[in-house]
Order: structure tokens, then C-alpha cells, then sequence
């Protein structure tokens, strides 16, 4: 029960910080932020690989895993689909790349 609590505990005390650090930063800000801490996503594809065969019941593991690889890819993608937007409106227009 003690583990729960402590659990709850470090929960609460990270949704609190996240939000006071998030409230805290210019709107210029948000979209570099937000698209680099997308990339942290990838931490969840090594996660699902390593435990996708790793329970009692092999086939719910593997679905799962298979989802959570699906999802973290698409954050991933996502977040530099996001950042390569962002850094091209600082281009020039003559400038191709």
C-alpha cells in the first residue's frame, strides 16, 4: 500500500512540475519544445521491443508491444515533422534547402 502512495505521490508532484515548467515558456517556445520532447518517444519504442516477450501470455504481449511501437513512431515522426515546419519558415524564399 506504502508503494502506491509514494507512486500517486511522485505522479502528482510530476503533473504539477510539468505544468508550471510548460505554463512558464514564451508561445515562441512552445512548438521547438514540444517537437523535441516528441523525439523522447523513442525511449518508448525501446521499451516495447524489450518487453514485448516478456509476460505470461506472449500474443497480448506482443499486441501490445506492436501498439506501443505504432504510437511511439508516429509521436516520433510527428515531432520532427513538426520542427522541419518550423525551422522552414525561417528559410528565405530563394533558398531551397
Amino acid at each position: 500500500m506504502e508503494v502506491y502512495i509514494f507512486l500517486t505521490f511522485i505522479l502528482m508532484l510530476s503533473v504539477i512540475l510539468g505544468f508550471e515548467l510548460i505554463h512558464k515558456v514564451p508561445a515562441t517556445l512552445h512548438t521547438p519544445l514540444m517537437s523535441a520532447s516528441n523525439a523522447i518517444s523513442g525511449i518508448t519504442l525501446i521499451g516495447a521491443i524489450v518487453l514485448a516477450g516478456k509476460t505470461a501470455d506472449p500474443q497480448m504481449a506482443t499486441l501490445l508491444g506492436a501498439a506501443a511501437v505504432a504510437f511511439a513512431t508516429i509521436n516520433v515522426v510527428g515531432g520532427y515533422m513538426v520542427t522541419d515546419r518550423m525551422l522552414g519558415m525561417f528559410k528565405k524564399k530563394g533558398d531551397k534547402k
